[in-house]
């Protein structure tokens, strides 16, 4: 049957004799066959097993591992029915979560570039390959290549969904740039060459974990981190020259060592192999200072675009005090700090807050302080701080995923803040704290969001909350 819509985490909606059916692969005006793979009270998940009719939206993906790889899910969307469907996604949270009406919000910000957009990307080695081996692609117009028998015993690419055994060799990625793809390939030649163990949890050894790189959009830098289970220099040396031979635009190539089962890209100890082992990225007139353990922004643009949103809305003032809940590394503190008498921000994390007091001293930014803690602490038994500084004017929250915790919103509304600034990367949980703070004597004054990562179905979200007495101030 014809797809009705986008529904969450990248699914079409369709209807089948009134049953909710969400059906991986579809586009909205498709018509499809489409294999029922589970059956729920209200509700069938289905993919599609063939495309009869395709929908007008319906585009050719760039990616020969699309369908496979869960990176992209929507690159068979056009664009703009991605936009109308992330924007369609905000209002139904704030709806039926946050249980508002009549709601104030602007067209959905996009990005410029669609491909190539990422400064991060994270690959993983296996000695396990992900093989579709006699697997019909669920999309006609897919241009993925025929997976073969493998011939190595080591990979390197990304995880398949749900799956964290065997990793897709990658070939091409259209996340970062043709640079980091060169890169992946010499360094799978260069694993692969010198056949040294892929790491393994079972038997607690290995050296080959993962390849992460950076680049930074505004400096042309460039990091290359290889993350090994020990330190080989040797190796590491080897592996740099190869690197710099063939790869000039690398500035920096750093070597983690992460001895510990836990399967991420971090460690306790760093090696240097070439240049400076950070790179710095510009947002606005801002400096910051990228290590390999830094958090920035994965798409630099469009973080700048979202940036400038939550200052405007915050309608800054320079006699304003503004506090910065979940700073991380400072940047959005920083980014605002020039338009206000002071930023207080507060961060859990002790390496974010030392990333923040940096990148403050690179920009001789001097009207920003960080504050260490578990905000829900420091916001009551462990709020001395407080009493040596004025009440805000302002609040920006940037939380988690999983959003604030209660005690947080109710303290965030004690402090009385005229205006609150809400940027999130999840509509429903923030749908569910503004709910809650609007019955605490605050009103949602307008929302908009903003598009990071194309191609997928997250979305940014920005809201705007006035302190009731004040909502009615014509700047509002």
């Amino acid at each position: 049957k014809g797809g009705s819509g986008q529904g969450g985490h990248g699914k079409s909606v369709a209807r089948l004799d009134g049953l909710v059916v969400f059906v991986e692969g579809g586009v909205p005006g498709d018509v499809v066959r489409a294999r029922i793979l589970k059956v729920k009270k209200n509700l069938a998940e289905a993919c599609v097993v063939e495309v009869l009719k395709p929908s007008e939206f319906r585009t050719a993906p760039r990616c020969e591992h699309f369908g496979v790889c869960g990176g992209c899910k929507w690159q068979h969307v056009d664009y703009q029915l991605q936009l109308k469907s992330k924007q369609q996604h905000v209002v139904d949270a704030f709806e039926r979560i946050g249980g508002f009406s009549s709601l104030n919000i602007l067209p959905i910000l996009g990005a410029k570039d669609i491909y190539f957009y990422r400064n991060k990307m994270e690959f993983s080695f296996s000695d396990q390959e992900w093989i579709a081996s006699g697997y019909e692609p669920p999309l006609a117009d897919s241009p993925r290549s025929a997976f073969n028998t493998p011939h190595s015993e080591i990979f390197l690419g990304l995880h398949v969904p749900q799956r964290y055994d065997k990793v897709l060799d990658i070939q091409e990625c259209h996340l970062q740039s043709d640079v980091s793809n060169r890169i992946l390939h010499v360094t799978r030649d260069f694993a692969r060459a010198r056949q040294l163990p892929v790491y393994s949890t079972e038997r607690n050894e290995g050296y080959f974990r993962f390849l992460v790189i950076r680049q930074s959009k505004r400096t042309n830098e460039l990091m290359v981190n290889l993350v090994t289970f020990d330190h080989r220099p040797e190796v590491m040396q080897s592996y740099t020259t190869k690197l710099l031979e063939t790869i000039r635009e690398i500035t920096t190539v750093v070597n983690t060592i992460n001895s510990r089962k836990a399967q991420i890209a971090f460690g306790d100890q760093e090696e240097v192999y070439h240049g400076s082992g950070v790179i710095h990225e510009r947002l606005g007139n801002l400096t910051f200072t990228i290590s390999t353990g830094s958090f920035f922004q994965t798409n630099t643009d469009q973080a700048e675009t979202l940036y400038s949103v939550a200052k405007s809305f915050a309608e800054l003032r320079p006699t304003d005090v503004l506090f910065d809940l979940y700073s991380g590394t400072g940047s959005i503190a920083l980014f605002v700090s020039d338009s206000v008498k002071q930023v207080i921000g507060i961060e859990s994390v002790e390496s974010a807050v030392n990333d923040a007091n940096r990148n403050a001293q690179l920009n001789n930014v001097s009207n920003c302080k960080f504050v260490l803690g578990d905000l829900k602490d420091r916001l009551t038994i462990d709020a001395e701080w407080m009493d040596r500084h004025a009440k805000p004017d302002v609040v920006i929250i940037d939380p988690p995923r999983s959003g604030m915790h209660p005690k947080v919103v109710e303290e965030v509304a004690k402090l009385g803040a005229g205006r609150i600034v809400y940027v999130s990367c999840n509509p429903a949980t923030q749908a569910r704290d503004v709910k809650m703070m609007c019955e605490k004597g605050y009103e949602l004054v307008k929302l908009q969001p903003v598009d990071m990562f194309p191609h997928t179905y997250h979305i940014e979200n920005v809201a705007l909350l006035a302190k009731k007495e004040a909502a009615t101030s014509p700047s509002l």
